[in-house]
């Protein structure tokens, strides 16, 4: 049965005009989605150098021409690092200096080559999840330099406010999170005592948590990110072992599945989706940091080496900024 254009407009408005029921609208239609064909600037933000110093270095990535820029860096030094893109502006988040961990925040303006500081978190939090979902900037979890934590808070770039949300139901720290669906789904991580392969996500219409499928792999300091109808995360740590292995979660089957591995172990590794492929930034392979980057074509199912980073040897934050948006 097709629909007539008065059918859509309807849904529209639903989808719209009632955003308590958005979870249970989320046909093709209303489903969010990415686009996969416009090419946007990768961004890698702080990180480490080979001794391990934490730095305020930020360079970008062009994926078209493969090449790696420096760009103005950042007013503090930052690993482990959250990075949120808004409206075309890139957010670094928190973080470790090398003394303590960090609840400020700046923001790097891609026109002006230049950072701004914004609003402080209510709390002070490293190896953090962010992501962007409705222009609002969620940080889940992290590293308070004590212990690991399942608190949840939520920025708007309109208020320059910071708002504690409903935390997870587990403390975690170096988890995986990402925006798939229309949810924020946070995998693995640790909380100082265990590795997690579980996966929960919040739905920021109802302020509420829920458990779904565990991931194959218990993971921390893993790559997680979404491109198109699936959702998917790369290395991390085991607790014994540097991990090179990819899973790929489908939510209809609510199941994960494996797929080739990447060809280098990656801890501490930023995932980001562009143009319709991954990248996997950086990392530590339990000998050395890393400033080598692969590329993920989901049609091929094929890890592909690109142009390394010049100024970073892993551990970085990682945004990308749309073309269209610069």
């Amino acid at each position: 049965m097709f629909l007539n254009s008065r059918d859509l407009v309807d849904e529209a408005k639903d989808y719209h005009l009632m955003p308590e029921r958005r979870p249970h609208l989320l046909a093709f239609k209303t489903r969010p989605r990415c686009c996969t064909s416009i090419a946007g600037l990768i961004y890698a933000v702080g990180g480490l150098n080979s001794a391990g110093d934490s730095l305020n270095v930020v360079e970008v990535f062009d994926p078209i021409a493969n090449r790696w820029e420096k760009c103005q860096p950042m007013t503090t030094a930052r690993s482990r690092v959250g990075v949120a893109v808004v409206n075309g502006l890139l957010y670094a988040i928190g973080g470790y200096d090398g003394q303590s961990r960090l609840s400020t925040v700046e923001v790097y303006n891609p026109e002006t080559d230049s950072w701004t500081k914004v609003g402080s978190m209510n709390s002070k939090r490293s190896a953090m999840g962010t992501v962007v979902l409705d222009g609002q900037i969620y940080v889940c979890g992290g590293y308070d330099g004590n212990c690991s934590l399942n608190s949840v808070e939520t920025y708007s770039p309109e208020t320059d406010k910071w708002t504690v949300v409903t935390p997870m139901s587990s403390n975690r720290s170096a988890a995986g999170v990402t925006v798939f669906e229309g949810r924020i789904y946070v995998s693995g991580g640790h909380d100082g005592l265990q590795i997690f392969n579980t996966m929960e996500y919040y739905n920021h219409h109802t302020a509420t948590w829920h458990p779904v499928a565990s991931m194959l792999n218990k993971r921390c300091r893993h790559g997680a990110a979404s491109l198109g109808s699936k959702m998917f995360i790369c290395g991390g740590y085991d607790g014994s072992a540097f991990l090179s292995v990819a899973e790929v979660y489908n939510s209809m089957a609510d199941q994960w599945y494996l797929i080739t591995p990447m060809n280098t172990r990656r801890s501490r590794v930023s995932l980001v989706a562009n143009c319709g492929r991954l990248y996997a930034v950086g990392g530590y392979d339990g000998q050395s940091n890393l400033n080598s980057v692969e590329m993920y074509d989901p049609e091929t199912n094929r890890w592909t080496f690109m142009a390394p980073m010049v100024c970073h040897e892993g551990g970085v934050g990682v945004g990308c900024i749309p073309l269209l948006t610069i």
